[in-house]
């Protein structure tokens, strides 16, 4: 059971494995892209390409779907960012019950967006977390725990692959020993638990009043969406990159350009000054800060998002 790109490693270690994948359950395809047809999630494309059979309920409540999994009759269900929550009647289906993974290091960032999320907070890693489906939104008993740095350069993007293939590995571990009898599953510890709301476009607008060292976290774990973005002109200015300088002048309102070479945009926040790197006008390309500046002239004290 699982959608985006994030579960697609897990179902190829799967396919790669000595057990039969039997079925394939997903979110109904989504209208998306400029002529908003409906567009297949990752994984359908893939279990296609194995010839698996898939379903793709709205509701999991509906009867068909139990029966269809009673008939598919599962030893164990595999959850990946599927999307939804699994109902009492899923979780008592298969023999060895249903394992989710997770790309957090549980109790820490349950939620939709643990990856973004722990970014924002100015973590130094993260990880991936194999644990057993409940009833509470991944409150489920651990079986397996993997490790990764944070580095200063990832971003949403990044980390996000760096996980999903983390989670791959540790799938396949988390498979072997329960094969073995190896696992010991314990419980999180309910008073360390932190969440990770989902992330709206809205999230991604830029307010310049924060720290430097906050916005630049902001448009990391918002790269590649929602994206950090402002306004420039009275025009939507998407920033992908950015990273914290001193301030070359006394303080400024937040969001003014207070500095511009032929390489290099300063902008005033809350405390401390931004470099753009990375940067996209509405209606234009995504260019690298030198590509922009040479086509668009810009002089300090403009106010970016006024």
């Amino acid at each position: 059971m699982g959608t985006p790109e994030f579960a697609v490693p897990s179902l190829r270690t799967l396919m790669a494995s000595e057990d039969r994948v039997v079925g394939v359950v997903t979110q109904p395809d989504q209208p998306a892209g400029r002529g908003m047809a409906l567009q297949a999630p990752p994984v359908k494309k893939l279990a296609a390409v194995y010839g698996i059979p898939v379903m793709q309920p709205a509701k999991l409540r509906d009867p068909a779907v139990l029966a269809q999994l009673q008939a598919w009759q599962p030893d164990l269900i595999v959850v990946a960012a599927y999307g939804k929550i699994l109902p009492p009647a899923l979780l008592t289906l298969p023999p060895y019950g249903c394992i989710n993974v997770h790309a957090s290091l549980l109790p820490k960032y349950r939620g939709a967006a643990p990856i973004q999320w722990a970014i924002i907070n100015g973590e130094s890693e993260t990880g991936v977390t194999i644990m057993r489906v409940s009833e509470r939104m991944d409150a489920g008993d651990i079986l397996l725990q993997k490790t990764l740095p944070i580095t200063e350069s990832d971003t949403g993007g990044t980390l996000h692959d760096k996980l999903a293939t983390l989670g791959a590995e540790a799938l396949r571990e988390t498979l072997a020993l329960l094969k073995g009898g190896q696992l010991v599953a314990r419980p999180q510890n309910e008073a360390e638990a932190t969440y990770a709301p989902k992330i709206t476009k809205e999230d991604g607008w830029i307010e310049w009043r924060q720290e430097a060292v906050t916005i630049a976290r902001r448009i990391r774990a918002f790269n590649p969406w929602p994206s950090a973005y402002t306004t420039l002109g009275g025009k939507l200015f998407k920033i992908f990159a950015a990273r914290v300088v001193p301030s070359p002048v006394p303080p400024r309102l937040p969001g003014t350009i207070i500095e511009v070479t032929p390489v290099s945009l300063v902008v005033a926040t809350g405390n401390g000054a931004l470099a753009l790197l990375e940067v996209q006008l509405e209606g234009k390309k995504r260019l690298a800060i030198e590509e922009f500046l040479n086509g668009y002239h810009l002089s300090p004290g403009l106010v970016l998002g006024s």
